[in-house]
């Protein structure tokens, strides 16, 4: 009788630690499994060099989302944002590709605009600005196409 309940209480505690282990998991990787509150827009580049599924989105320095797929659409990169439900942006916002430093990595700064209509899910940014391309820039300077 003491062995079964001994099994038990083990049994019970390897499931806890296994449930607790998925939970972080999910929220170390900042994945949701439902909806999360999140609305997804949309804004095309020329170029999205850089940026990754699941770099920040931010406005004035605050996270408020994340890149959720970036895709070719008409020689242009289609990315996809998921951003918080209650973060408004307006039909003149500028979507930006940016660098943390020198080297450091993209990410996605948002420009909320003010006037215009309200962008709802599905709608798409139409003010784009395309990241600066280091690897190019270093190009140009070495082979003496600056001007």
């Amino acid at each position: 009788m003491q062995r079964g309940r001994l099994e038990l209480a083990v049994g019970v505690f390897v499931v806890l630690g296994i449930l607790s282990m998925g939970y972080l998991a999910l929220k170390l990787g900042k994945l949701e499994l439902v909806g999360g509150g999140y609305y997804d827009i949309h804004a095309e580049f020329s170029s999205a060099s850089g940026l990754k599924p699941g770099a920040p989105v931010e406005i004035a320095g605050v996270q408020v989302g994340r890149v959720k797929t970036i895709g070719l659409n008409d020689s242009q990169a289609s990315v996809t944002l998921a951003l918080q439900s209650g973060i408004e942006i307006y039909s003149d916002a500028i979507a930006s590709i940016k660098s943390r430093g020198i080297i450091g990595e993209k990410f996605m700064e948002l420009s909320p605009g003010g006037s215009g209509d309200l962008l709802r899910t599905g709608d798409t940014i139409l003010d784009t600005e395309a990241g600066i391309d280091l690897e190019q820039v270093i190009s140009q300077f070495i082979h003496g196409n600056v001007e």
